[in-house]
Formats: C-alpha cells, structure tokens, sequence
C-alpha cells in the first residue's frame, strides 16, 4: 500500500470524442473502465474514490460529486478538498489505464517536498491528471473558478508546481477515440 494517500478517479468527463461515455465502457475482466481503475488503484491506495458529476456506476464504490455547476476537472479537484478534507490526493484520469504502480510510486517520491503540486510530465507535456494535489493549492483553484478558468494545465503554471519527467508517452494514453479503447482493451484482455 502506498502510505496514507488517498487516489482519485476522475471520471466526470463529456466523452464527447469517444461518442459515449468512457468511463462505462467495459475494459479488462470488469464491467466497465472505471471499475477496472477503482480495483487496480485499490492494491495500492488505502481508499480510493471516484470524481464525477452523478453516481451512474453498478458496483460498491464511493463517489464524490461535482458541488458545482460547471463540469470540468477544476470543480472535481475542489469538489474532492471540500468533501475529504485531506492534505493531499492522487489524482489518475479514468481513461488512463496504462499508469501503472511504478509511475505513480515516482511521483509519490516527491511528496515530502513543499509544493502545491506533483505532476507527471511526459515528452508530450503535462500530465494534469496524474500526479499529486495539495490542499494548498486551493485558494488559487478558486481564484481561477471565479474567473472561469477551468484548465488544469493553467492552474498548474501558476501554484507552486513539482513537474516530474518521464521519458515515455505510452503510460500516459488516454481512451479518446474508439479506435484508441479498441487497443487498448485488446491489450489488456491478452493479459
């Protein structure tokens, strides 16, 4: 288990490439993408959570919800402070199925460092939804809420931020399109 730190799906998003909702895709030996990303971050995280708008998914899980109007990574990050009250979460993209134990453990390594902030970045840039959240970062999330500034990569440019390198895209795959899942499940269910 990695230490005290509580893991984060975010699995709020439109799907508006993929033309339905990936996070209730079936992927793996599970039901749905999501499940498959609750059970694998929950052998390494003492509680996991999930992000998201509503509770649409069929299995045993806690569900954090958006508090706010808008939709969008940003609210997810506030919404999950104001529910936990923690000093930090790990927070993994749903639709990223190929971060595994040895990328989020890099990041982790980090965490003692005094940053609002720790942050995979890959040769093909930030990776806002995989790294390591701080509450300190809170004021200026809100900050950027109330001037309707939703980006994460924004956010991240102007907190206090620990950009940790890796030297490989693949890890970092996100389930965009269908084609992009289509391999992706094909990968997984050769395991």
């Amino acid at each position: 288990m990695i230490e005290s730190t509580y893991a984060i799906i975010f699995a709020g998003g439109k799907s508006s490439r993929m033309g339905e909702d990936k996070a209730l895709l079936p992927f793996g030996q599970y039901a749905t993408l999501t499940e498959f990303q609750y059970h694998r971050l929950s052998t390494l995280f003492q509680k996991v959570y999930i992000s998201a708008k509503e509770n649409k998914f069929n299995f045993d899980c806690s569900v954090i919800e958006d508090r706010y109007p808008d939709h969008s990574p940003l609210v997810g990050l506030i919404s999950v402070f104001e529910t936990l009250k923690v000093e930090e979460v790990f927070i993994l993209s749903v639709d990223a199925p190929f971060v595994n134990r040895d990328t989020i453990e890099k990041i982790l390594t980090y965490n003692e460092c005094d940053r609002d902030a720790i942050i995979a970045q890959s040769p093909s840039g930030v990776q806002p939804l995989c790294g390591l959240y701080k509450e300190s970062i809170l004021p200026l999330a809100y900050a950027q809420l109330e001037k309707g500034n939703h980006k994460l990569s924004d956010l991240l440019r102007l907190a206090n931020t620990l950009f940790v390198q890796f030297n490989e895209d693949e890890p970092f795959t996100n389930l965009n399109h269908p084609e992009e899942y289509q391999n992706a499940f094909r990968r997984f269910d050769n395991h």
